[in-house]
């Protein structure tokens, strides 16, 4: 794994600074009230629109934006004054209340009456359906004030949380073990590219190719965003020259691949996506893909996939599948997956310089990066733990509280390890699929459990594994962590207030999902459907989970995965590449693979070999700039479609 030639490529893409600022002043507190008022509404509005907010663009813009201002004052921002700017946008824009509108559309959708589960919803999760504040569609309810308060509690502890068991893996596997970490520079690349213009050293590459990165997403965001949004709102249908959120074939296809969801999704954006993700992983998810296809029509013939019948559109497709077959041999080929991240880990550990690991590392980190002491972080972790453990057993006192504190205390540290040490050899994600639901489904088998309150609520089960890639971003950046723990103290109560108010205006704009709302519309209700058919496992009698759930299609996901692991490895393949295969195993939808395929192709074979290994630092900042530029237009759009349904709605 140490010596995979491309995972070399992106961990030499940048090296740990000798410098270390904290960045923190009165711009980041302006930038952090702009992205929650400003930024905010645009990316809810877009998830809604398109199923893809403005997280990236929203950081880029708000970073030009402070630039320019700054270099009109006769000052600039320092790398890391951009970077606290970049990780705020990022905070800020994961709004919490977004998580209340799909909760309002699960208490009266059609899938929780199909499946007979509306009475069994909590209402700390949401209020009834029969409630005046879903009819009046307001959060400012009496009924609501529960699921709020519960909400801000658990974002309070979520935020504390940041800091401790995966900054503790990060000083383990960084600082001790110094393990690359392959994929941290990726990320960190873009805001060097901004403190570059910021710099004024406007003859840098990396300003340069952000800027055609920028070009590219106005020009396509305005066609695949801005005209649909804009004609929608002068005339009674929405002009769509690229369908959102993908061009549906499945039932062009069903004679020649029955049971097989076809489609394309035309966003130029996965292109992007493909040149900047790992190549052997873009192909081998491909190759799995492929698989897949080859073997739904075998499967349907063969009477597995007995669900599915002509006329079925992909969502319905995907259901069914995952409902016959492939909800089970996924659980069997994640299972794979993380036999084979913890054989990986083991392997590691015995072919790498364990035993000259120097432990005083953990507690003599490096001067001016803003570390605090390693039991602090220990102690955060359990606190925060407990906490977690208390809320369950007050929300969920019928259910063993045993099994929270297992989850705690036991599970999410050791998956967390495993993943961390994934993340820093192979830049991978390492999980295993249904631990949480098998144990719920177990402490209603055998311990009487009967509802599925235990399904809403804050299980102490994590995975802060991947948080050890954030802080080494932070490290590559020169950005003092004390910057970071200011930051989040100042964007916290601005990510709460514009959250509530902007999902409460866009909610009274229209209901959600609607027309108005068109990839909620789409989506929606297959992801209640998976969503609710799981909750059924913890009721009375032969719920319809049981009936999908199939031991031997979860034992032959297993079996597959680690055999295909075996010959990929036995012919010396790419790290990557092995991965990329068992995951895309599991794929159904193969309409954004396509366009990432061929990024993965482009990237290699032209820009590679024309702009030679520069090209792994030229992607990243490219596909930033898209990123801007679609955002950009998303804004706009956004800015209109706002404007002119409030007024519509104010005047009746």
């Amino acid at each position: 794994m140490y010596d995979d030639k491309e995972l070399k490529e992106y961990r030499d893409l940048l090296q740990t600074p000798d410098h270390f600022e904290e960045g923190f002043d009165w711009k980041s507190i302006v930038g952090a009230v702009f992205i929650g008022f400003l930024m905010m509404p645009g990316s809810m509005y877009l998830q809604l629109v398109i199923g893809s907010g403005i997280g990236p663009a929203a950081r880029w813009v708000t970073i030009i934006l402070f630039a320019e201002v700054a270099k009109r004052a006769h000052t600039n921002l320092r790398q890391q004054e951009i970077f606290l700017l970049y990780y705020m946008a990022g905070a800020a824009l994961a709004s919490p209340f977004q998580g209340l509108l799909w909760h309002q559309y699960l208490v009266q959708s059609d899938a929780a009456q199909m499946l007979g589960l509306i009475e069994y919803i909590p209402t700390w999760v949401a209020p009834s359906a029969s409630s005046a504040s879903i009819a009046e569609r307001t959060f400012f309810h009496r009924d609501w004030l529960i699921p709020i308060l519960l909400l801000i509690g658990a974002q309070i502890i979520q935020r504390v949380d940041r800091f401790g068991l995966g900054y503790a893996l990060y000083r383990i596997t960084s600082d001790v073990e110094k393990l690359p970490f392959p994929m941290a520079p990726v990320g960190a690349l873009g805001t060097m590219a901004l403190a570059e213009s910021a710099e004024e050293q406007d003859k840098g590459w990396k300003w340069r190719v952000f800027s055609i990165g920028a070009v590219v997403g106005l020009g396509f965001g305005g066609i695949y965003v801005l005209l649909p949004v804009v004609s929608g709102l002068v005339f009674t249908e929405p002009i769509h020259l690229i369908p959102i959120p993908w061009i549906e074939l499945t039932r062009h296809t069903e004679e020649v691949l029955p049971a097989v969801a076809t489609g394309i999704q035309l966003d130029l954006g996965l292109v992007f996506i493909g040149m900047v993700l790992p190549f052997w992983a873009v192909i081998g998810g491909f190759i799995g893909l492929a698989i897949t296809i080859f073997l739904n029509p075998i499967l349907w013939d063969k009477g597995i996939l007995h669900r599915w019948h002509q006329g079925m559109g992909t969502v319905d497709t995907v259901f069914a599948n995952n409902f016959d077959f492939y909800m089970s041999f996924g659980i069997g080929l994640g299972l794979s997956i993380g036999i084979i991240g913890i054989w990986s880990v083991i392997r590691s550990f015995r072919n790498s310089n364990a035993g000259r690991i120097d432990l005083q590392a953990l507690f003599n980190p490096p001067k001016g990066r803003g570390d605090f002491n390693f039991w602090i972080s220990i102690g955060i972790y359990f606190f925060s733990t407990l906490s977690y453990v208390l809320l369950c057993v007050w929300l969920v006192p019928n259910f063993p509280w045993v099994f929270f504190l297992a989850y705690g205390f036991i599970y999410t540290p050791i998956i967390s390890y495993i993943t961390a040490r994934m993340e820093g050899i192979a830049g991978q994600f390492v999980s295993l699929p249904l631990v949480r639901e098998a144990s719920f489904i177990a402490g209603a088998k055998y311990f009487g459990y009967q509802g599925i309150e235990i399904w809403y609520a804050p299980i102490p089960i994590h995975n802060y594994g991947e948080a050890t890639v954030g802080f080494r971003e932070i490290e590559l950046t020169g950005t003092s962590l004390r910057g970071i723990i200011k930051a989040e103290l100042v964007v916290f109560p601005i990510v709460m207030i514009a959250s509530l108010l902007f999902s409460q205006f866009i909610w009274r704009l229209a209901p959600i999902p609607s027309a108005s709302y068109p990839y909620a519309q789409e989506l929606w209700h297959l992801q209640a459907l998976n969503t609710l058919l799981m909750q059924t496992s913890t009721l009375e009698g032969n719920s319809l989970f049981y009936q999908a759930l199939n031991g031997s299609y979860v034992a032959s996901g297993i079996g597959l995965g680690l055999v295909v692991y075996m010959i990929l490895s036995f012919f010396g393949l790419p790290v990557l590449l092995i991965y990329g295969v068992v995951r895309g195993l599991g794929q159904s939808t193969p309409h954004g693979i396509l366009l990432e395929v061929v990024g993965a192709l482009l990237g290699k074979f032209y820009f590679h070999k024309k702009y030679g290994a520069m090209w792994r630092q030229y992607a990243p900042v490219l596909l930033a700039g898209f990123s801007c530029g679609m955002g950009l237009t998303g804004m706009f759009a956004m800015g209109f479609a706002l404007i002119l349904k409030s007024l519509s709605y104010m005047a009746y």
